[in-house]
């Protein structure tokens, strides 16, 4: 049975992580194929503007598969090397192809995110909270460390202070406490969450295609260049803008007070 259960709905795509009876833990062999196809198709279908990140059952991820890494089975299996390797060309591949996404991602987190789940979480670019969801990243209370670049990916979501709080304590926080602290864009009934973040996605949807992947891209590369480089980069991309079809259509739309209508053009 495949981890990610896929679901279209015009120009937004639905992943679903599947592994309900387990509380959808990731990492196992194989994960990083199935990830890093599904993002490659999504990032080679222009119709697709919006997809949304969700979990099966009671859970959104709890992360690596603890009794894998008890038994020493699969990726947590064999030498030092072996499991090192394990880590790079399965769950490195897997938060790589999710970090690609080069359209928005909505994390609509619908229970427990913990550790690999939490980090995961924080890949998508906005991250919506059922009322039952709970973030933690555990891994010292395994005796582990976040072997999945967590170290990078928490301090740029809620800064550093409250990442090394999260990272040092183990602590898990609700989903009230993950809205106070950035963690999410807003909490909401548990049994509306689809149906919210569907919204959502459908509204960043009906933006232009290639304007929307641009400016994910300039949020993307704002974080790691300097200011001028940022401008180089907003000039250059924004003339480009200025030359498509959508720019055009975007422009009479407002002055003739309609919607507008963008075709990818």
């Amino acid at each position: 049975m495949s981890l990610l259960q896929i679901e279209r709905d015009g120009a937004v795509t639905t992943l679903t992580i599947d592994r309900a009876e387990t509380m959808n833990p990731l990492g196992a062999p194989g994960d990083g194929d199935e990830f890093a196809r599904v993002c490659s198709e999504i990032n080679a279908d222009m119709s697709v503007s919006c997809v949304v990140l969700t979990g099966a059952g009671r859970a959104f991820s709890a992360g690596g598969d603890v009794k894998a890494m008890r038994d020493k089975t699969g990726t947590f299996g064999g030498s030092t090397p072996a499991i090192s390797d394990g880590y790079r060309n399965n769950i490195h591949m897997m938060l790589r192809a999710l970090y690609s996404i080069r359209v928005p991602v909505i994390a609509a987190v619908n229970g427990p995110a913990i550790g690999l789940g939490c980090d995961v979480a924080c890949l998508a670019d906005i991250r919506l909270a059922s009322d039952k969801a709970k973030f933690g990243v555990t891994f010292l209370k395994l005796g582990i460390i976040p072997g999945d670049g967590g170290t990078w990916i928490l301090p740029r979501v809620i800064g550093m202070s409250r990442a090394a709080d999260l990272f040092y304590t183990g602590d898990v926080i609700h989903a009230e406490t993950a809205k106070e602290w950035g963690l999410v864009s807003d909490v909401v009934e548990h049994d509306s969450l689809l149906d919210t973040a569907m919204e959502k996605a459908q509204k960043i949807a009906a933006m232009p295609p290639h304007s929307l992947r641009q400016s994910k891209m300039l949020l993307r590369q704002g974080q790691q260049v300097n200011y001028d480089t940022a401008l180089e980069m907003a000039a250059n991309t924004q003339a480009m803008m200025h030359t498509t079809q959508d720019h055009a259509e975007g422009v009479a739309a407002l002055l003739e007070k309609r919607a507008a209508q963008f075709k990818g053009e």
